[in-house]
This record gives structure tokens, sequence and C-alpha cells, in this order.
């Protein structure tokens, strides 16, 4: 496949492209058994935007999700976009573990690599990113106390802030 280098300014609607697209975030490491490993997540909550003068995207995983151990193993991951086509991969992935199945083949999807950052060769929208900043959500921190009726497990979220090195647009 082709793909065209963008500049993060030349971006489409990122309120769209995140909460109504669904994004998958993927990261590469090394599983439990220390055999090397990439996994992807879909994800509907984050943003892109600009901070300590850098493009940067933020995005947000659960501790017990496996894409978080993988993203916590490395300074890179990358957050790929698809059209409405691939909508049955990205529940897939939103909803079963890479830990019980091989989520890529169960979804008609193909990993790649560039140097070390994974992403997904069939999405329409790929932003090779690189990790700046990590932080967990804090109970005592939310200022809307509604917001916790997301976390009924107390499992907040660790964000990540994530410089946007290339975004490449499937031609």
């Amino acid at each position: 496949m082709a793909y065209k280098k963008l500049t993060p300014e030349e971006l489409e609607n990122v309120f769209r492209l995140i909460g109504k697209d669904w994004m998958l975030i993927t990261a590469a490491g090394k599983d439990a058994s220390g055999k090397e490993a990439v996994n992807t997540m879909t994800a509907s909550w984050g943003g892109m935007g600009v901070l300590w003068n850098k493009p940067v995207a933020f995005c947000f995983i659960r501790p017990q999700r496996y894409t978080y151990e993988l993203t916590e193993q490395s300074d890179r991951l990358s957050l790929s976009f698809f059209t409405e086509a691939h909508r049955p991969a990205l529940r897939l992935c939103g909803s079963k573990s890479g830990r019980d199945i091989d989520k890529f083949a169960a979804a008609g999807l193909t990993p790649v690599l560039d140097g070390s950052t994974p992403y997904i060769k069939e999405a329409r929208l790929s932003l090779l990113c690189r990790k700046l900043y990590a932080q967990d959500l804090e109970e005592s921190c939310f200022v809307d106390r509604s917001i916790l009726d997301f976390y009924k497990e107390k499992d907040y979220h660790r964000m990540y802030v994530v410089e946007i090195e290339s975004a490449l647009l499937q031609e």
C-alpha cells in the first residue's frame, strides 16, 4: 500500500476521528513468556493539539488492558484510523483481549513496523508517535464527580501524551 506523509497540521477533524470513527492504539513489547508481541485496542477517548511546542495526541488506557502492558515497555505507539468498512474489526479489538486470541488474525488486520513503531497496514490514517508523558488519573483530581461513574471498579486510566512524529495517509 502507498502512503502519503502528512504534517499533523493537515489532519482532519479530530473530534470525528477519535469520537466517531474510533481509533486503534497499537503497541509492541514482550509478552509474559518474553516473546516479542504486538497488540492493539479500540479507543474513542483522546485528543490532539499542541503541547510543549510539539504536535501531540493524548490517549487513555486502563491498567488491565494487554495494550497497557506493551505500551509501558516501549517509547513508541501508533494511533490508527479506519473507514466504516472496518467497524467490525474495531468492535472485535475493543471487546477481546490479545492475551486470549490473535486479534490481528481475527480482525483481518496486519501489524507492521516503521522502525520500532507498530501500526496497522489497513488503516486509512496512522499516527506514529513517541511517548512524552504518562500519568494515572486520580480520583481526587476529578472536579466533576459524576465522571467517576465511568470507574465503578476504580480502574482509572493512564493518560499518555505522545508526540506525533509522522502521519501516514493511505492513498
